[in-house]
């Protein structure tokens, strides 16, 4: 059975209030909270962006599922000793139930420590370079390490879990599942067409193969977007005015300032979010559009409603969608 679980948006909401939305979320179904990793918002709009590692610490102690960042740059913000030495802290206070979740960074969050922005490829080879330290770390020896981006001095972590955290890892692309299939422990992605995500799946499953993993029992984790409410109407202001970011057709991890972004929201139309989000009053739709995934092979799907309106939206949800899926 898929697990369905709650997206704690810390763009969004101040991060007391979410401890209580992730309790109810638990309560009403959802299994397991993936909570974002800002250091700003997208939009100025948004308001928020409370440091993650401290809120899933809080989160943790409220509910019962599992958590995890989905997802931290272990890059430029945090070097990667200190993304391991989090995780391994975490994993050791919540047995069994902490995931690290990374990814190769945006702007928004990473260009704040100045420095040259690389491109894409460059960011992606940092990324599994800092995978490659994190997993040396992992294993409890003292650790050095010189590689093309990172210098490390002999260490070693002193707090350790009897097994490591989880690595998955947050890709769109094939190159990079491919690598995650190889390298990691489960691959995390948003919503996509249907052939797209084929594709993925597909790089990542010859990854895995070829390290003598067996693919089928690796986590595929979706993150998806959607807006519900009461009205249509409803449903598509909250989705303007909360999350136009959704509706931006074009990659947005060279972007750095909130306010960028709320310039580009002025040109977001209701029709841009077209293939790319459900926005319906329709319970039943969304459960149409959950159940697509699953039969896609996503295990493991983390729900973000963009609206103000979290507790109606889990209630909701929690009584008319999530017991429907299968």
């Amino acid at each position: 059975m898929a697990q369905i679980g709650y997206a704690a948006m810390l763009e969004q909401f101040p991060p007391r209030d979410l401890v209580g939305f992730c309790e109810k979320a638990e309560a009403a179904g959802f299994s397991g909270v993936m909570a974002a990793d800002h250091v700003q918002p997208w939009t100025p709009q948004q308001g928020n962006a409370a440091f993650v590692w401290s809120f899933m610490t809080a989160a943790a102690e409220h509910t019962k599922g599992d958590i995890g960042p989905g997802v931290t740059c272990p890059s430029f913000r945090s070097h990667p000793a200190i993304i391991a030495q989090a995780a391994a802290t975490m994993a050791v206070m919540y047995p069994n139930r902490f995931w690290l979740g990374l990814g190769s960074g945006e702007a928004l969050n990473e260009h704040i420590v100045a420095g040259y922005w690389p491109e894409v490829a460059e960011r992606i080879n940092r990324m599994f370079e800092s995978i490659e330290i994190i997993r040396k770390l992992f294993s409890g020896k003292d650790v050095k390490h010189a590689g093309d981006y990172y210098k490390m001095e002999t260490m070693r972590l002193w707090t350790l879990p009897e097994q490591p955290p989880p690595i998955y890892v947050a890709t769109a692309g094939p190159v990079t599942a491919e690598k995650t299939g190889r390298f990691c422990d489960g691959l995390i992605t948003v919503g996509a067409p249907e052939e797209k995500i084929e594709g993925v799946f597909q790089r990542f499953e010859k990854g895995a193969r070829e390290a003598g993993k067996d693919p089928s029992t690796m986590p595929r984790i979706l993150q998806l977007h959607l807006s519900w409410a009461r009205t249509d109407e409803e449903a598509m202001q909250n989705a303007l005015t909360e999350w136009p970011n959704g509706g931006m057709k074009f990659a947005k991890a060279d972007i750095r300032s909130p306010n960028d972004f709320a310039q580009m929201a002025k040109l977001v139309r209701p029709e841009d979010f077209q293939g790319r989000m459900l926005i319906s009053s329709d319970p039943d739709s969304h459960r149409r559009e959950i159940q697509k995934f699953i039969d896609l092979g996503f295990n493991r799907v983390y729900l973000h409603n963009v609206g103000r309106n979290q507790l109606e939206w889990i209630d909701v949800f929690g009584r008319q969608v999530l017991p429907k899926l299968h």
